[in-house]
């Protein structure tokens, strides 16, 4: 079985040929779309560095220029763009369970 075809049985079929052939096209271009964004997101939390500080730690807080400048560092724009594909992730999904209700296709 190829890709398609799978995607295919995981989907409700519509009633109509021509409406069947729309809610194909448009849950296959959600499901890419929220497959695309979780890639994102895996890929931007692997890229983030962890919040420890090592050794330092332990002795308290030291007030650094990195940590005076925190929302500009790199750091920062990863957390950022995390947030934002998973937000686009949440969006997508909703939108594509309420795609799901039978009555919208009928």
């Amino acid at each position: 079985m190829n890709l398609l075809t799978i995607l295919s049985n995981l989907l409700a079929p519509a009633r109509d040929d021509a409406a069947f052939i729309t809610y194909r096209a448009v849950s296959i271009t959600f499901i890419v779309l929220m497959g695309v964004a979780a890639l994102a997101a895996i890929i931007l939390v692997m890229l983030t560095p962890g919040n420890s500080q090592g050794i330092d730690a332990l002795g308290g807080s030291s007030e650094t220029f990195y940590g005076k400048n925190k929302g500009k560092s790199m750091e920062s724009k990863l957390k950022l763009w995390t947030m934002i594909c998973l937000a686009v992730l949440a969006v997508l999904a909703v939108i594509f369970f309420i795609l799901q209700i039978d009555a919208i296709w009928a």
